[in-house]
């Protein structure tokens, strides 16, 4: 059997000031599986999403990545293994250009030359943004920033990418490209969002997280078509969107 992308076991988090965030999740998402991490603002999504790459120690059970353990030892890496896409494109932009930014991973861990440009040029045009490499990325419109804070994640081909609200404040036309490029990827997805349209577009099987515990894990069609169970979380969709025509 192919080893899960992610295996989480007994997971429990509290905060310094004695806030538990997490009470025990569980959860397996296999190699290629699209995932949406659902849940109200306050369930515990950041915290979960901050242990997959040791940004946050565990209270107790474990994480594991590919097989790797989320362990001091294996941060390096895990964290190559799992790309975090911010929700703000510009906290991950901060080079002159566009291919400083895609290149600045794969050269902090020692890669150079054309093994280097390659890299770059690849993870460019997985997100269609090949034509820019040149360009600042402050000069870029809001869409095309969010595709390059991608691309800077795919040069290290993750095992795991991590998206946090990828639709947000995107036009139609930059959310229907971002999301047919998120097809394309041959890579696991786990995406945090409360555009519930956008998961059922995207994530076949969707996790509710509320109050620090998995309280639904099923197809996406399904649970948004349970009513009590999206009061239940504080969960709306979209005046007018009906999920059983997806």
């Amino acid at each position: 059997m192919t080893t899960p992308s992610l295996e989480i076991s007994g997971l429990a988090y509290a905060y310094p000031d004695g806030h538990q965030a997490l009470f025990g999740v569980d959860l397996t998402v296999d190699r290629g599986e699209r995932v949406a991490l659902l849940g109200p603002n306050g369930a515990g999504k950041t915290t979960l999403v901050l242990h997959l790459n040791g940004i946050l120690d565990a209270g107790a059970g474990s994480v594991r990545v590919a097989g790797l353990p989320v362990v001091k030892a294996n941060f390096p890496e895990i964290r190559r293994r799992v790309g975090i896409v911010f929700q703000d494109p510009d906290d991950q932009l901060f080079m002159p250009t566009v291919r400083e930014d895609v290149a600045f991973g794969p050269a902090a861990s020692g890669m150079r030359g054309q093994e280097l440009e390659d890299r770059v040029r690849t993870a460019l045009e997985q997100v269609g943004m090949a034509a820019y490499a040149d360009r600042p990325p402050h000069h870029l419109s809001f869409g095309q920033r969010r595709r390059v804070a991608v691309a800077t994640v795919l040069a290290m081909r993750p095992e795991i990418l991590v998206l946090d609200e990828p639709s947000s404040n995107l036009d139609p036309a930059s959310r229907r490209e971002l999301a047919d490029i998120l097809r394309s990827l041959d890579v696991t997805v786990l995406m945090v969002t409360h555009d519930l349209p956008y998961a059922a577009e995207l994530c076949p099987r969707s996790v509710v997280l509320s109050e620090g515990v998995i309280a639904a894990d099923g197809a996406t069609k399904e649970l948004l078509s349970d009513d009590a169970l999206m009061a239940r979380h504080r969960l709306e969709l979209p005046f007018g969107f009906d999920p059983s025509k997806i």
